[in-house]
């Protein structure tokens, strides 16, 4: 019974990080394709130069991605931190009064609706066999054995965001100057359309909601940065 009970709340936790991994991943790709399509469309407003959309839009690329990992690196590094001390403080409530915890624990169990001799059994048992992890799912919401790791997510990052960006990229300087810009939004947008399916899913939303913000943002996006380019050619 304990076994099963810790399993279970290990296996949502795994199944929880999982989709957060999954869920950030597709929002650095959405990130990276308005971002770069609005880089490329202000570029495109300017001038009609291959080489100059392609500077512009790699340059974008290697800065956005550059920049999401390192942001991403810094935010789980924080995360690691604050749950290192978190445990460290739950492994000295263990060692300075074990049996204060182990009621804790029990009481835990109790107030979940357990009997109070079904639960000081499930708390004895979970404590005998892995006490930090057994009392750190409960009170912390932590697996004390899968850590986050701050270079796998700047990696994570870094590779969903140039994915993303080199849809509109690739888009724009491969294709024939008289189509490059229609091709290139309908690119974008089928790029927003899945990222807003795939990410309305995870969350458990309709569709249609996150299609829609997407594709309003990219459109715009691409509209207003072409704009600018195009005045500022004017000026120039």
């Amino acid at each position: 019974m304990a076994i099963t009970v810790r399993a279970s709340a290990a296996n949502r936790q795994s199944l929880s990080a999982r989709l957060n991994w999954l869920r950030a991943g597709v929002l650095g790709a959405n990130d990276g394709i308005v971002s770069t399509a609005g880089l490329v469309f202000g570029v495109a407003g300017a001038t009609t130069d291959s080489l100059a959309l392609l500077i512009a839009g790699l340059a974008g690329l290697v800065a956005g991605s550059l920049s999401m990992a390192g942001g991403e690196y810094v935010s789980v590094s924080s995360q690691k931190d604050t749950e290192t001390a978190a445990l460290d403080d739950q492994t000295r409530r263990l060692s300075k009064d074990p049996a204060g915890e182990l009621q804790r624990l029990a009481d835990h169990y109790a107030a979940s609706g357990l009997s109070p001799l079904l639960a000081r059994q499930v708390a004895e048992e979970l404590t005998t066999h892995a006490p930090l992890d057994a009392h750190a799912q409960v009170f912390l919401g932590l697996d004390a054995n899968e850590r986050v790791s701050p270079w796998a997510a700047a990696r994570a990052s870094m590779l969903s965001f140039s994915i993303g960006a080199a849809i509109p990229l690739v888009a724009i300087v491969t294709t024939p100057t008289a189509v490059r810009l229609p091709l290139t939004v309908v690119a974008v947008l089928a790029a927003l359309t899945l990222t807003g399916v795939v990410s309305a899913r995870l969350g458990g939303a309709r569709p249609w909601r996150a299609v829609a913000r997407n594709v309003v943002v990219g459109t715009l996006a691409m509209g207003l940065t072409y704009f600018v380019g195009w005045l500022v050619s004017l000026v120039l």
